[in-house]
Parts: C-alpha cells; structure tokens; sequence
C-alpha cells in the first residue's frame, strides 16, 4: 500500500479543485502535472484558465505523455505532485498510437516504487454513462475503467467527487 491517491469524478464535478486542495495541505509548492494538449483555441483557452488559476501555488509541468520521465525529473523539487488528468493522458497515448496498457503498468511500477512521494492522481469516471457508439470511444472508455481498477488497488486512499462533494470510497 502507498501513500498515494486516486480521484474520479465528472466534467466539473470539483475533483481537481479537491485535489489542488489537498495537495497545498500537504506540502510547500507541489508539482502540478499537467496532461492537457491544446488541439484547438477552446482547449487553449482552458488550459490558460486552468494555469491563471494556479497562479504560483504549484510548479507546472506539462506533461502530456511522459508522466514518468516527469515525475523522476522532479522528485528533487518537491515530494507532493499532483497528474492531472489521467483520462486526457489516455488519449494523448491513444492519439499517439503508444500502448496504454504498458504506459499505465510503467506507472504503477514507478509509484509502487516511489512510495516517499505523495503522488494524487486525478481522473474522469467515464463508465457510468451510455454505451459509446463507435469503436475508438468504446476503446477509451475500457482503457479507463481498467486503468482506474489498477489504480485503486495500489491507492491508498480513492475518492469520488460530486457536485463539490467527495466521498472517500477507500482509505
């Protein structure tokens, strides 16, 4: 078991605003991992957004493919990062034509190995919804919900976060 921590949660539901919050309380300038790609001027604008809204609290580093290479680059600057999201993540990986299985297993070996480190991972719950209709959604959903089930065993503590409201599910 870990120190580390998973939360889901829906589009805007508060989850990243729970763990900006937690990961302030547990440390001086925690690492911000950010996964976000600007494909488009709507994404850039909320990534600026997203970035204003740090402001200097947290040391941001984009990191939209490499967690891991993120992640042993910092562990000298601070012992609290926050990764969000894993779901965009996922998709940069699907985009990119790399495995997620392999990328998600690397990281579980990375974590389960680095337990000095606070590492809250945060993520969209993507599987309570209506079956996709095409193939590639579909993919993207499972890659998910099996990257979730992964984490949450090695997670010492999971929340789910709704309208504002978490609820600690273990830990």
């Amino acid at each position: 078991m870990s120190g580390h921590h998973l939360i889901l949660g829906g589009a805007k539901s508060g989850k990243t605003s729970y763990a900006e919050q937690m990961a302030l309380n547990m440390g001086d300038k925690p690492v911000y991992l950010a996964t976000g790609q600007a494909w488009d001027d709507e994404m850039r604008t909320r990534i600026d957004a997203h970035k204003a809204s740090r402001a200097d609290q947290f040391i941001t580093v984009e990191s939209p493919l490499n967690l891991i290479s993120a992640l042993e680059q910092n562990r000298d600057v601070s012992r609290v990062f926050l990764v969000d999201c894993l779901t965009l993540w996922i998709t940069n990986l699907m985009m990119a034509e790399m495995s997620v299985d392999e990328s998600v297993d690397a990281l579980i070996h990375w974590l389960t190995a680095n337990t000095a480190s606070q590492i809250i991972l945060v993520s969209n719950e993507v599987g309570q919804g209506i079956v996709p209709d095409n193939k590639m959604a579909r993919e993207f959903r499972d890659h998910a919900g099996i990257s979730h089930q992964k984490l949450a065993r090695l997670c010492e503590t999971v929340t789910f976060v709704t309208a504002g409201i978490a609820q600690r599910l273990k830990g």
